[in-house]
């Protein structure tokens, strides 16, 4: 039935459906609140139509019925999964696809501008836009000006402002040729050059404008020098006075800043970049990535001031850092930003690594943030890549958000359509982003099916397509190209229903998450593939969330954690086997009632960890995980 909203009929059409437009009385309305569960991300315009039922034909009423039957069986999504799924383009540089094509970006901005959400990231000849945080429509658009030859690099670490009602945008350069960009419409995409050439350049930029006008600008990328800021003056945007050093990596005490995927700085120096400025309460919360990109422990770690820039003045290195994910399916959680959504909660977008076809193959992940009573800055990635809901009115504190729906197939059986080479099934529910099955075809009708195990409660699927022999023109942002598939569940494998139908999607939806309006009882769920965009049908992750209607998990006990005496920035954690559970999350800080990091740590009882600040007494707890839920999480434990 159609539901009314004081006094008024919420509608949404699509391209068939264009007379609607006719009808419109009133102009264009945010949906982000009263109609939120009316429209549906197929019907791309909202339209409010005063109370007219009793004027309608009888036909359009029945049009008018069958639209809302459709939309309350689509509801629009309330929660969201990382990677986050955006049509992330192709690396646009021929030497770093050599291993094969691959999508990539990284470096993720995202600012609210006029209650619409705006991401920026590297080399993706273009930018998204969102009302929710949660469907992402993409603008193209190129940043390069006819002079900027002998590069690849589009708009690389891009720096995004908010000055007044203007949007700026500038790319990574060492050169001065680079321009800075305005928009006052960036949904419409229109853009010109504010700076021609900004001359002092910069690499891994980031813009911030002060409670009281004044421009800044922070960059840097390094292993041997710091990360700089600078006053720039708003009309000319030259610098005022020369850049000042802002903060370099002290991995002598941090045991997270060392380089290396376990932290052992043999290699090389540990790099920092990618800074962020966050105000709050009238302190200054400088951000910045490290150690590698290339590795799950890339983070970013936060510095706090008394002004926005830091020379000369005393600084406060929050000992751990803001965002870090070390374990899991989606690993790392550096060179981000921070935001604030149109209800005042706090969000941290950063890159997920992946380094499998090069280094600099990358994802994008959000997590929820914020600031605890004692000015604290925090980032919580526990569960970063399980469902979690997307904003909402009221204050957020740390631990919300995560829905508590479980992963119900984590290496459970599961049988395929067929392998190609060593591209196993197994690979599809092993959860590491690393690793995908492939089928010898993108074939209509190649298939992967899951067994859950036992008759469980199915909230959400997330498909995560891996690349695999990927069409050679992939080279940068292909727009136009789909996935269509659908989803079928049983509970006994023979008998199926529908579970989602994208069998005339045109969207690409290279992490597609989808969250049942209704969930639903399943014991096996099967995905069948109808159309891939390019490659073969592969697949890195196909994850079944809900619950497993059992048991949860025992506590954790005989919970060790030694501190190495040698160097304490390093220990090892143990405990004893938890028989009904895939995994553990261990829960650390400086302070008992302070443990804002999580490491997800499956299939094993013990964890090397080697990321302390040596001049701190640490504080840890540990809780098991299985289908069902999270066991009671065990004492903290103080380690000197």
């Amino acid at each position: 039935m159609i539901k009314r909203i004081t006094g008024k009929i919420w509608v949404s059409y699509f391209a068939p459906l264009r007379f609607l437009a006719s009808l419109r009385e009133i102009k264009e309305v945010d949906l982000r609140a009263t109609a939120r569960k009316l429209v549906i991300p197929a019907f791309t315009t909202p339209v409010k139509l005063r109370c007219v039922v009793p004027h309608l034909r009888e036909s359009f009423v029945a049009l008018l019925f069958l639209i809302f039957n459709f939309s309350f069986s689509n509801a629009q999504q309330q929660t969201y999964c990382n990677p986050i799924n955006i049509d992330y383009g192709y690396t646009p540089i021929p030497n770093f696809s050599e291993s094969g094509r691959h999508r990539a970006t990284a470096d993720p901005v995202i600012v609210n501008y006029k209650g619409d959400y705006y991401l920026f990231s590297t080399n993706q000849w273009g930018y998204w836009w969102s009302h929710d945080m949660s469907h992402w429509n993409f603008n193209s658009r190129k940043f390069l000006r006819p002079w900027n030859t002998g590069t690849y690099d589009e708009l690389c670490a891009p720096a995004v402002g908010i000055i007044g009602d203007t949007m700026i945008v500038f790319g990574s350069t060492y050169t001065r040729t680079f321009s800075i960009w305005m928009s006052t419409d960036p949904k419409a995409n229109e853009w010109k050059p504010l700076v021609d050439s900004f001359d002092i350049g910069g690499w891994d930029p980031a813009f911030f404008t002060d409670d009281d006008g004044r421009l800044y600008m922070y960059n840097g990328s390094s292993n041997t020098y710091p990360t700089y800021g600078v006053e720039l003056n708003r009309k000319t945007f030259q610098p005022i006075g020369t850049r000042m050093p802002m903060y370099l990596l002290q991995d002598w005490r941090y045991g997270w800043q060392r380089f290396g995927e376990h932290m052992d700085n043999t290699f090389l120096d540990p790099f920092i970049e990618g800074s962020w400025m966050t105000k709050h309460n009238g302190k200054y919360y400088f951000q910045y990535g490290a150690p590698g990109t290339e590795f799950s422990g890339y983070a970013d770690g936060v510095v706090v001031g008394s002004k926005p820039l830091f020379d000369g003045i005393e600084i406060f290195p929050q000992s751990d850092p803001l965002s870090m994910k070390l374990g899991g399916f989606a690993r790392g959680a550096g060179h981000g930003s921070t935001y604030q959504d149109n209800y005042g909660n706090y969000w941290h977008i950063s890159t997920i690594m992946l380094s499998v076809k090069n280094n600099f193959e990358r994802r994008l992940g959000i997590w929820p943030a914020g600031f605890d009573k004692d000015d604290v800055m925090w980032c919580n990635t526990s569960f970063g890549d399980y469902p979690h809901y997307l904003g909402t009115a009221g204050e957020k504190k740390y631990g919300d958000g995560f829905t508590g729906w479980m992963l119900l197939n984590y290496k459970k059986p599961i049988a395929v359509s067929s392998t190609l080479g060593s591209y196993a099934a197994n690979n599809a529910n092993d959860e590491d982003l690393k690793t995908y099955w492939s089928a010898t075809t993108s074939n209509k009708g190649e298939w992967l099916q899951s067994d859950l195990g036992n008759v469980s409660t199915v909230n959400a699927v997330q498909i995560n397509y891996a690349d695999q022999d990927v069409d050679s023109d992939r080279l940068g942002k292909i727009n136009g190209q789909y996935h269509q598939y659908q989803l079928f569940y049983s509970l006994d494998g023979k008998k199926w229903n529908i579970l989602v139908d994208k069998s005339n999607n045109r969207t690409d939806v290279p992490h597609e998450y989808v969250e049942l309006e209704k969930p639903v009882q399943a014991r096996f769920v099967k995905l069948q593939n109808i159309h891939m965009p390019t490659g073969k049908f592969a697949i890195s992750g196909f994850r079944v969330f809900g619950n497993g209607n059992g048991p949860k998990p025992e506590p954790v006990k005989d919970f060790i954690v030694l501190r190495t005496e040698k160097d304490k920035r390093s220990g090892w954690i143990k405990w004893r086997p938890v028989n009904n559970a895939y995994a553990c999350n261990i829960y650390y800080g400086t302070a008992p009632d302070k443990l804002y990091n999580c490491i997800m740590v499956y299939d094993n009882n013990e964890y090397w960890f080697k990321g302390m600040d040596k001049l701190k007494t640490y504080y840890f707890a540990i809780e098991a995980v299985n289908e069902n839920g999270v066991s009671e999480r065990s004492k903290v434990m103080e380690v000197k």
